[in-house]
């Protein structure tokens, strides 16, 4: 069940990527900092979307609620590396994941964005959900303070693998920040597994993009 009573707010920056099958420069301020995103419509991760806005938002916001300075933060399904790179810039460890094919318009964002700053050095891995989680991120080895992720759930096939993989990450002291824009019931279904699962509270509401954003721990034996 949610529980808390969601903060409504509206995402300041246009999210909507322009109709061109070129890489383009969007350029965004965060923490101070001018963060500059390629994109490309060729592939979903490739865009900035409305989730990343606003947990990037909240996060700079909130920085006494969520304090990310030397916390192991692990994003999954990164996409253009926007909210890692503002992960980065609040101090944290970061480990940003997504599918082979985005990787390399992710590795150029983060690295063009932090080369820079003194920060933690971020890291790039390949993560698809579900799959070879215990070889590639062993339990012994990899515990996050924080998982993020942002609309990591839209009209696809990989739903179960996605909630295995948050499960897996999600260990007692973790929180898991989830921003989602909800267009389509199976949205709303998955939210309905991960309240059965996990402690959920909603955050905020993005009511004008339909996003919601929810903190999710594991719960106490």
């Amino acid at each position: 069940s949610l529980t808390g009573l969601p903060v409504t707010l509206k995402i300041l920056q246009n999210w909507v990527p322009r109709v061109s099958h070129y890489f383009d420069k969007e350029h965004y301020t965060y923490v101070g900092h001018q963060i500059v995103i390629q994109e490309s419509i060729e592939h979903f991760g490739a865009v900035v979307w409305p989730g990343a806005l606003a947990l990037s938002q909240y996060l700079e916001s909130n920085q006494e609620q969520f304090n990310l300075k030397d916390k192991k933060v692990l994003e999954i399904g990164a996409g253009t590396g926007l909210l890692s790179i503002v992960a980065c810039i609040l101090g944290a460890h970061v480990t940003a994941t997504d599918l082979p094919e985005v990787l390399e318009n992710l590795s150029h964002n983060i690295s063009r964005n932090t080369q820079n700053l003194n920060m933690h050095k971020p890291e790039v891995r390949k993560l698809v959900w579900g799959e070879g989680l215990n070889e590639d991120f062993p339990v012994s080895t990899y515990h996050y303070d924080f998982i993020l992720a942002t609309d990591v759930v839209y009209h696809h096939g990989a739903l179960e693998p996605l909630l295995a993989t948050m499960v897996y990450f999600c260990k007692p002291g973790t929180v898991l920040l989830w921003a989602n824009k909800f267009r389509f019931s199976t949205d709303y279904e998955f939210l309905e597994k991960v309240c059965s699962i996990f402690n959920t509270t909603i955050l905020a509401e993005f009511p004008e993009s339909n996003v919601k954003l929810l903190k999710a721990t594991v719960r106490k034996n």
